[in-house]
């Protein structure tokens, strides 16, 4: 049986440098994503021309637009790389220079050229659940996110301000504070 074997992580993109390149519809997707999630991310794209949404949400975060074809020299000092273009050439091409530079990189729409997979995100206050399919079907995490913004209830983040302060008054070692918070929330998933 085939599994999803991805190491799920969540990044400070407001301390990482991220390069898209691209300036079409798969592009302001990526980037209305990624500052849905973090709007605070620092953005660079490279594209010869850009959508007038994706110039609209560039000056409400921290990107910044370069009207240009890509080029290696636009890698430099970036973590992440998302190509987006409808050259095929020009996306593998980017593959191939970041892989030279160990830099870590998401082909759209093309897995054998991912480090990554961009899946689908819900977000209630300082709760956060992203969900993968492996990068076969993003309309599945899609639906899937649509569910589980329904049942995740608005209130989720009161809980955990609260047992944030219940923590931190909570006596013994890291063993002893897991474990009487594991007995205080097991709770919130027994089946009635």
């Amino acid at each position: 049986m085939e599994r999803n074997n991805l190491y799920p992580i969540f990044l400070k993109a407001k301390s990482l440098s991220v390069l898209i390149v691209g300036g079409g519809n798969v592009a302001e997707e990526k980037l209305t994503f990624l500052l849905k999630s973090s709007p605070d991310a620092h953005v660079t794209m490279v594209s010869p021309m850009f959508r007038e949404g994706t110039r609209a949400l560039a000056k409400k975060g921290c990107v910044t637009l370069v009207d240009d074809v890509y080029n290696k020299k636009y890698l430099i000092g970036k973590h992440m790389v998302v190509a987006t273009t409808d050259v095929p050439e020009v996306n593998v091409q980017v593959w191939k220079d970041c892989r030279a530079e160990a830099k870590l990189v998401n082909v759209a729409d093309n897995p054998p050229y991912c480090d990554f997979y961009m899946g689908g995100i819900v977000t209630k206050g300082n709760v956060k659940v992203a969900i993968s399919t492996n990068g076969k079907s993003p309309t599945t995490a899609k639906r899937l996110r649509q569910f589980f913004e329904d049942v995740i209830p608005e209130n989720v983040d009161d809980l955990v301000k609260n047992l944030n302060e219940y923590r931190k008054t909570i006596k013994g070692d890291f063993e002893e504070k897991v474990e009487t918070l594991n007995e205080f929330t097991k709770g919130l998933i027994s089946k009635k």
